[in-house]
């Protein structure tokens, strides 16, 4: 019902900044929580962050609070995911995702995860 596209990936190097976008289809744009995972090669996918459908709540992965932001625009139905500070750990590929509840997006649980784009690569080097 709801269709994710990522978009914004590509290399950069550590220390660097990178911007994810993800387009939503859904209509009712503000009534869907929103977040992202990763997965790196050889690794489980990951939670990395999400927000909740009124933006008034954030949820972040230990391992990049203070570097990522997420964010959303209603009036392009976008949410982002704003990276900084690159390690090379953070190399992944990034999921958008989208929740029917606020607390399915903050448990980070990927069981509860709604809707899933098709994922953009971030490739940090060293």
């Amino acid at each position: 019902q709801v269709q994710l596209e990522e978009s914004g990936g590509g290399l950069v190097q550590a220390g660097e900044s990178l911007r994810l976008s993800c387009a939503a289809s859904a209509r009712t744009f503000s009534t869907y929580a929103m977040g992202w995972f990763r997965q790196a090669p050889g690794k489980e996918r990951e939670f990395v962050s999400a927000i909740s459908g009124y933006g008034d709540a954030t949820y972040y992965a230990d391992s990049v609070k203070g570097r990522f932001t997420i964010s959303r625009d209603y009036a392009k139905n976008t949410a982002y995911l704003q990276m900084n500070s690159l390690k090379p750990e953070d190399t992944a590929v990034y999921y958008c995702t989208a929740y029917t509840t606020t607390a399915q997006a903050m448990s980070g649980n990927r069981a509860r995860v709604d809707y899933w784009g098709k994922g953009t690569l971030v490739t940090v080097s060293s």
